[in-house]
């Protein structure tokens, strides 16, 4: 018994050894002298709309910011439960259509026109703009739903609605909320324009090195109803492939705009009729929210909110990089090389193209996107307990990196501002125990470098 018992120790010891040379040692060094050179200033290059327009595509994309930018209401349809009260609110930085900025506007709207919610704790006045969703239900079946922050309670607009909030506290103690925030939306368009075929061939690319750095990655195709097919765009009933959102769980614009009016807003649509609580007292819409009367020359405008949103994320250009800024023509194009070599570009492909699509400024275009669009197994350490389509807790959607330079906040609940604590999330778990990211390999490349090639990266990334 005790021979076998040494045995199993041995056995084990040398288990652990090579786990942890292979997969626990996952911080870079803290001596490391790179740093993150972090946000550039100005909005240059991003909240445009994409070159080539037409007139009449021009007057779309400005009546569509217009409707990115307006502040809802009650009599609008806003609440009765939601996160905020325009797209805007939530991508503004750098411009209009980007993402969180410092100044976060949630903590403000939590008291407007008298709403009686209070602000939970991770909502911060310097923080990002987040969602909280919660992993299961009390019955411990499986949630992963959005459970808005605030309600219209005691607002001067909303009078008899006393609707609480979630218990956030409760649920922050059991460990069963998680947040996301909100995801650029520059050059979407363009994204909305790769032909599957396009993300497809993409994905079976490169497959030996693919596979010597254990790198995978999946479309989370959508399958409608109760389709068996998992191919993409066979037939419309089997579903395509699903490009936005941090699990790429939406298809199209139409279908992201939607999901955020009803979801971030509480405003119903085409898309989503049904209001997400329907509290008799709490239902105050007068207008219909999707119908903008004019000054009678037309008797109303033909396009929803919806649409106006999708047209305005479509025909948005996408974030120009800087070739000098930071550190530099020669350590931008350094990093770039390095960022290839170890493995990076793998997942975050620089560049994949539109096919023929409807509108001609997005037609047979480059997309310098760098990603593939495919959801990746990302370890132990960012699994949110979450499954969205065919994303399961652990995988997220390779996150475009053009505009990073001016991004404050990183990964898909925002817990840093560091690009160096980002890269190092990144790698996570063990191939032993079945929760290793695939970006353990390509992570470890990266500590193994010398400092000044560190810096490279990070100067080429702040550079995008």
């Amino acid at each position: 018994m005790k021979t076998l018992a040494i045995a199993l120790l041995l056995v084990l010891g040398g288990v652990l050894l090579f786990v942890s040379r292979d997969d626990m040692s996952f911080l870079d060094e803290a001596s490391s002298a790179a740093r993150d050179p972090g946000p550039r200033v100005g909005a240059a290059g991003a909240g445009a709309p994409i070159a080539g327009l037409t007139e009449s595509e021009l007057v779309l994309f400005n009546n569509g910011k217009g409707e990115f930018e307006e502040e809802e209401d009650v009599a609008d349809g806003l609440g009765p439960t939601m996160n905020l009260g325009s797209c805007a609110g939530c991508h503004v930085q750098p411009a209009v259509g980007g993402s969180s900025a410092t100044n976060n506007v949630q903590v403000a709207f939590a008291i407007e026109k008298g709403a009686t919610n209070t602000v939970p704790s991770f909502i911060r006045p310097d923080g990002p703009v987040r969602e909280a969703r919660f992993v299961k239900n009390p019955d411990g079946t499986p949630d992963g739903g959005v459970h808005d922050l605030f309600t219209i309670a005691g607002r001067t607009d909303a009078a008899g609605c006393t609707l609480a909030q979630p218990d956030f506290a409760k649920a922050l103690a059991q460990a069963n909320v998680i947040f996301r925030i909100p995801t650029p939306v520059f050059g979407a368009g363009l994204i909305e324009a790769i032909p599957d075929s396009a993300i497809l061939g993409n994905q079976v690319s490169e497959t030996p090195r693919k596979r010597e750095l254990k790198i995978g990655g999946r479309a989370n195709i959508v399958l409608a109803g109760h389709a068996i097919s998992g191919q993409a765009n066979k037939n419309g009933n089997d579903g395509t492939i699903a490009r936005f959102g941090w699990k790429a769980q939406n298809k199209s614009l139409l279908l992201f705009s939607g999901e955020a009016y009803n979801v971030e807003m509480g405003i119903t649509n085409e898309l989503f009729q049904t209001e997400r609580d329907e509290t008799p007292t709490c239902q105050f819409a007068t207008v219909p929210n999707d119908v903008t009367k004019t000054d009678g020359t037309v008797p109303f405008d033909a396009l929803g909110a919806i649409e106006k949103f999708a047209a305005f994320a479509r025909l948005l250009a996408p974030p120009a990089p800087s070739s000098d800024t930071p550190g530099g023509v020669e350590s931008i194009a350094r990093g770039r090389q390095a960022f290839t070599d170890i493995g990076c570009a793998l997942c975050h492909t620089p560049k994949l193209t539109t096919g023929n699509a409807s509108v001609a400024a997005l037609r047979n275009q480059a997309v310098n996107l760098f990603s593939d669009l495919l959801v990746h197994d990302m370890g132990l350490g960012l699994s949110d307990g979450v499954t969205q389509g065919q994303a399961g807790p652990r995988e997220f959607r390779t996150a475009p990196l053009w505009g990073l330079g001016q991004r404050l906040f990183f990964l898909h609940d925002g817990r840093t501002s560091d690009l160096r604590e980002a890269i190092r999330a990144h790698r996570s778990g063990s191939r032993i125990l079945l929760n290793a990211s695939e970006a353990n390999a390509v992570v470890r490349r990266f500590n193994a470098l010398p400092d000044v090639r560190k810096q490279d990266i990070l100067n080429f990334l702040r550079s995008l």
